[in-house]
Order: structure tokens, then sequence, then C-alpha cells
């Protein structure tokens, strides 16, 4: 049986608690509890931490806000709260950029330094820790923020393409072409390696 993150088993899906809502405004703070702290991640990730806790209240105080406009046949809220959160960094892109050109001129360090655990955390075991942190940023600051919404909404908030394409509005196809020349440049930056290859591609096909 296939249970969706942040849900227990026999928990009600989260198009439950969101029709549920409907009628009781205050069930939508399950949804919260269900994925407030991977939101928050992944936009950690992206802006930083300070900026994340803004980023992820703005997240669920939009997504409250358009409940009534939920599509209740997806159990998961996961691709449309994630949606949501990208819209949101979106209005952060200069920021973004900012952070990432700044990680990516920064010396090699030793394993362990905060910037290489954010950036690489769950990418270690591909390629060498001491690396990761300046050339990976380095690579993601060069991609077209759609491009880079679609890779690292894959590879850091765990999403599959139909997910992605549910998240963004987008078809599937637009997902795998946005996807496919992101991995490119990171593999080049990279000499080869592509860290954020997390999930396997034939989950999706």
């Amino acid at each position: 049986m296939t249970v969706e993150p942040g849900v227990r088993v026999g928990q009600d899906s989260d198009a439950s608690v969101i029709e549920r809502s409907w009628d009781e405004p205050e069930a939508f703070a399950a949804l919260f509890d269900r994925h407030a702290d991977s939101v928050h991640r992944y936009a950690a990730r992206r802006l930083g931490a300070e900026a994340a806790e803004d980023v992820m209240a703005d997240t669920f105080t939009t997504a409250f806000q358009l409940r009534f406009r939920y599509d209740t046949g997806q159990a998961s809220a996961r691709p449309w709260l994630f949606g949501i959160t990208t819209n949101l960094i979106g209005r952060h892109k200069r920021a973004e950029a900012r952070r990432l050109k700044a990680l990516g001129r920064l010396p090699s360090s030793a394993p362990g330094d905060q910037a290489e655990e954010m950036l690489a955390d769950r990418v270690a075991a591909r390629v060498s820790a001491q690396a990761v942190g300046r050339e990976l940023a380095g690579a993601l600051a060069r991609l077209p923020a759609r491009h880079r919404d679609v890779l690292l909404l894959v590879a850091w908030a765990d999403l599959g393409y139909e997910e992605v394409a549910r998240a963004l509005g987008v078809p599937v196809g637009t997902v795998r072409s946005r996807l496919h020349r992101a991995r490119r440049t990171v593999r080049e930056a990279l000499g080869g390696s592509d860290p954020t290859t997390l999930r396997e591609e034939s989950d999706d096909e």
C-alpha cells in the first residue's frame, strides 16, 4: 500500500482534509501539520532559512484562501502546495540568484561546512562532498528559472514528473524537456556527475 508523504496509515487523504475544511476551516491545520516541514526545507534550500519561514507561512495562507478551488480528485496536495511555494519563490528570483552566485564563489572547504551540507546532504554519495557546494551552486545559478524550478522540484521536493507538471501547470513533456536541459547543464558543470538525479526516470514512465 502506498501512502503519500506526511500521511499515516488510516489517515484521511489531503483531499478529504481540504474538502472538510470548506465547512470546518480549522480542519485545514492538518494539512499544515503534514507538509509544513517539507515545504520549509525546500524553500530553505532555495532561499535560506530566514526567507523560508515567510515563504512557508505564505504558502499555507495562500492554500487556505484557495482551498475551494482544489481538485479533490487529487488525493495528495503536495504538488499543489509545492506549486504555490514555487510561485512564491519566483518573487525572490533575484535573491535566489544572488544566493547561488555567492555560494558558487565560495572556496572549496572541508566536509561539514554549512553551505555544503545544505546543497549536498542527499547527494554526497554521488559526487565529491568538497566540490558540491561551490560547483553545484554555480550550475544552478546559470539555469533559467523555469528549468531550475523543474530540476529542484524533482531533486529537492522529491516530486515525480506528473506531480511537477501539476505543480507548475505545464505538460509532462515540458517537464521532461526542461529537466533534460537542466541536468545537462549540471552534468557539464560537475564534470559528468549529476547529483540532482534522485529519482529513477523509469518511475514516471
